[in-house]
């Protein structure tokens, strides 16, 4: 436990992977940072219970480019920082249906030109990765680099860099007000009152709450997703990450086991890690449409959890400045995302916030300003 300075450059609420590799950027060029976190620890929320799945694949360069060079951060996270971000290319395979599979061909030649090696194949191709029935599907694509990481480690791992730059940590601090006053805001927890010149918002699904506190509209809410786990040694090879994108149901192996997942479309906003058992049926009848192998894989109750995505409008998540309140940093909102991201997203943080401006990545399909826009184009096939 550290005590709250009374003054310092950016407050960054939130110590999941985003706020910590906010922190972390923001420290490096020299920002005096204090981390505000209202868990007794750090990546205990979305970041600790994420599926850990890490891709390229997406069909908009700003979405592109931030996943691709946080992947390659992760590939080279140990000579950057001495230690292994449990970075794994196992490969991503999305199995795309025939209505989709033009805009996808599209997305995957978008993809290579910026730097991804990903492959366009025949659902027969794809069978090399997994087996599955190939009804309806007009093709699969494969991304080479996409795998897993250890969101722990990498969150972890951030704060520690942070601290040695001078960052302040604080966890069991939640925030309970935000004043602006002058030129700078005012937050106050339980137990001490913070002045910054700018604030962060990386407090995940509670981001509206947050920005709600400052009188701002942030719209991010609260969705829960549940993993499914097989039992032990319920598989004799290993299984890449696999989307069936008509249903949205996800698979890959982690060690002996099978995890397994689909988002219940009638699932209400809200926080809850409660598994509800009675998606299970449903969601397996989806898999096993796909994979009719599944019907044999045995589930494992006590290894099976429920997180939750911060869910926006359109799935993406709110990156920069507030228009209306300029030293108001989003970095919220991910849909799921947030761990495949985050070490390019506390990058263009801090260049927004030393430099002004983001500037490696072009951040504005990503502002909140959009929401002003008469539709909100979806940038992904899967969520």
């Amino acid at each position: 436990m550290f005590a709250l300075p009374e003054k310092v450059d950016v407050a960054v609420v939130g110590a999941g992977i985003v706020g910590a590799s906010c922190a972390f950027h923001l420290a490096e060029r020299g920002a005096r940072v204090a981390v505000l976190e209202a868990n007794e620890g750090p990546a205990m929320e979305s970041t600790g219970r994420s599926f850990a799945s890490i891709r390229t694949q997406w069909a908009d360069a700003t979405n592109i480019q931030l996943s691709w060079s946080s992947i390659q951060t992760y590939r080279d996270f140990e000579s950057r920082y001495g230690v292994d971000a449990g970075y794994r290319a196992s490969g991503y395979l999305l199995l795309v249906p025939e209505d989709a599979w033009e805009a996808q061909q599209e997305a995957v030649a978008l993809q290579r030109s910026l730097g991804a090696a990903v492959d366009a194949l025949s659902p027969s191709q794809a069978q090399r990765y997994i087996s599955f029935d190939t009804s309806g599907l007009g093709g699969c694509t494969w991304g080479h680099a996409d795998g897993v990481v250890d969101p722990h480690v990498v969150t972890t791992t951030y704060l520690d860099l942070a601290r040695q730059r001078g960052a302040t940590v604080c966890f069991q601090q939640p925030v309970a007000a935000i004043e602006r006053l002058g030129d700078e805001w005012v937050l106050s927890t339980p137990k001490a009152a913070l002045r910054a010149g700018y604030v962060v918002n990386a407090a995940g699904g509670w981001a509206g709450e947050v920005a709600a506190l400052a009188n701002l509209l942030v719209p991010v809410e609260h969705v829960r997703r549940m993993i499914f786990a097989s039992a032990p040694h319920a598989l004799d090879r290993e299984v890449p990450m696999t989307i069936d994108v008509r249903s949205g149901f996800y698979l890959r192996s982690e060690g002996a086991r099978l995890l397994m997942g689909c988002a219940n479309p009638d699932e209400e906003p809200g926080y809850t890690t409660r598994m509800d058992w009675r998606w299970l049926e449903s969601a397996l009848e989806l898999g096993v449409e796909r994979f009719p192998w599944l019907a044999d894989v045995p589930i494992d109750h006590a290894a099976s959890w429920a997180g939750t995505y911060e869910i926006t409008a359109d799935h993406r998540p709110f990156l920069g400045a507030m228009p209306d309140a300029p030293a108001w940093i989003n970095a919220c909102g991910f849909s799921g995302h947030g761990v495949m991201q985050a070490p390019m997203v506390g990058q263009v943080i801090a260049e927004e916030i030393i430099d002004g401006r983001a500037s490696t990545i072009d951040i504005d399909p990503l502002r909140i300003d959009r929401l002003a826009e008469a539709s909100l184009a979806e940038t992904s096939l899967v969520f």
